[in-house]
């Protein structure tokens, strides 16, 4: 790259551009969908409809959802977005949820049989536990989301207020916000390492289950074709396996029913 440079500004000094600006000052701005999740509370709930926060800053900003479908955010949230989009502030939909004081979740532990679903279904890893171990919430890190309670088998996790009769961003701060952001993004691309890693292993498993096959003897017809059997099995299971990981995921719904 610096032999590069060099080159172009000796071009310049031939050509008497020498004061001119060789690399344009670009300015680095943000996209209209950055701009609205920097103003989403980042509980990542789901409640709007979308996955995620961020799925749902994008709807927004293409003009598929509404502003007012953040019950965390309330009405202080849709009042934030109407500011940027210029779009009206309307009261918090009813069908996305209602806005609250902010909860914590909390586990009877004396019910709790270690499954590790809630832990999964936590969306900022705020849940400590291991598979038939007594499962913990970390209430510091808890963005009150709710999506561990319907897994729970046992019913043993209950949603505890704990902001008094502060709701929306009334009882929650932007440091928290980002926080829960962080350890979202954390989580996903965490998530995104496993699953590459387990289909790597899993294609390795493969390869080398298709060599065994290919180097069995086969002194006869019948063995030939059992051979043979085998190896179209391993190769249709290879060929789903690659076409599933070359296909990508489907958009989010704006749709949430079990909101």
């Amino acid at each position: 790259m610096g032999r590069c440079f060099d080159a172009i500004r000796l071009f310049a000094d031939n050509a008497g551009l020498a004061n001119a600006k060789l690399v344009p000052d670009y300015a680095v701005t943000k996209t209209l969908a950055d701009q609205i999740e920097d103003l989403l509370p980042q509980t990542q709930c789901t409640k709007c409809g979308y996955p995620a926060c961020r799925p749902y800053a994008e709807a927004i900003a293409h003009g598929d959802a509404d502003i007012n479908q953040c019950p965390p955010g309330g009405i202080e949230g849709v009042a934030r977005l109407s500011a940027l989009t210029g779009r009206p502030v309307i009261p918090i939909n009813p069908a996305n949820g209602i806005e609250r004081p902010r909860p914590v979740a909390f586990i009877d532990e004396a019910l709790c049989i270690g499954c590790t679903l809630c832990i999964q279904a936590c969306p900022v890893d705020a849940i400590l536990g291991a598979a038939k171990q007594m499962h913990t919430i970390l209430p510091s890190l808890c963005t009150g989301c709710d999506l561990c309670v319907a897994p729970c088998p046992v019913d043993c996790i209950s949603m505890v207020p704990v902001t008094g009769d502060r709701t929306g961003w009334d009882a929650w701060s932007q440091p928290q916000a980002d926080a829960a952001r962080a350890r979202h993004d954390f989580r996903s691309e965490r998530l995104k390492r496993e699953k590459a890693e387990n289909d790597a292993r899993l294609a390795a498993k493969a390869l080398e289950k298709m060599r065994a096959v290919t180097a069995e003897q086969a002194n006869s017809a019948e063995e030939l074709a059992e051979k043979e059997r085998k190896r179209a099995i391993i190769a249709a299971a290879i060929e789903r396996a690659r076409q599933k990981a070359a296909t990508p995921p489907p958009p989010p719904s704006g749709n949430n029913e079990d909101q």
